[in-house]
């Protein structure tokens, strides 16, 4: 099954139509399941609320993510493959305080994007639960950026 969502989330026609839908099938999950389901039982998955870098509005974005031992989280800007950044990454940069609801459970996080050998550490695990993103890369021309999203306390 995994490998079947991995092949159709590489396709051209999946890149280019899945930003339509896909968000909006994956919220609707994540409300009527609070969170204890997402669209997909591929990959785990959370709805992260960030505010928006130049509205300053709730923004919530379904999103794949890796949990790490000790309750941080990771989470990739793929955006699909496209070129530019998602504007979750930009919100998060801009503030980096957020929220996530996983496993149906709400709680306030605190986002670090990843530099260089931290990224380094943490991709092949991330390729490891999604190869897609080395393809995503490649599409996209860019470096994905990488998230940790770790619980206040």
């Amino acid at each position: 099954m995994k490998a079947f969502f991995q092949w159709l989330a590489s396709t051209g026609w999946f890149l280019r139509l899945a930003p339509r839908f896909v968000p909006r099938l994956d919220r609707l999950v994540h409300r009527l399941t609070r969170g204890r389901l997402a669209s997909s039982r591929v990959v785990p998955a959370l709805l992260l609320t960030t505010t928006g870098a130049k509205t300053g509005r709730r923004r919530e974005t379904p999103l794949a993510c890796l949990p790490e031992p000790g309750g941080t989280i990771l989470v990739v800007g793929s955006n699909y493959g496209r070129p530019q950044h998602p504007a979750w990454t930009a919100n998060l940069l801009k503030n980096p305080s957020a929220a996530v609801s996983f496993r149906g459970s709400a709680y306030p996080v605190t986002a670090t994007l990843l530099d260089e050998g931290e990224r380094a550490a943490v991709w092949p695990r991330l390729i490891e639960m999604w190869p897609v993103y080395d393809h995503y890369t490649r599409v996209s021309g860019r470096m994905l950026r990488v998230f940790r999203l770790s619980p206040m306390r």
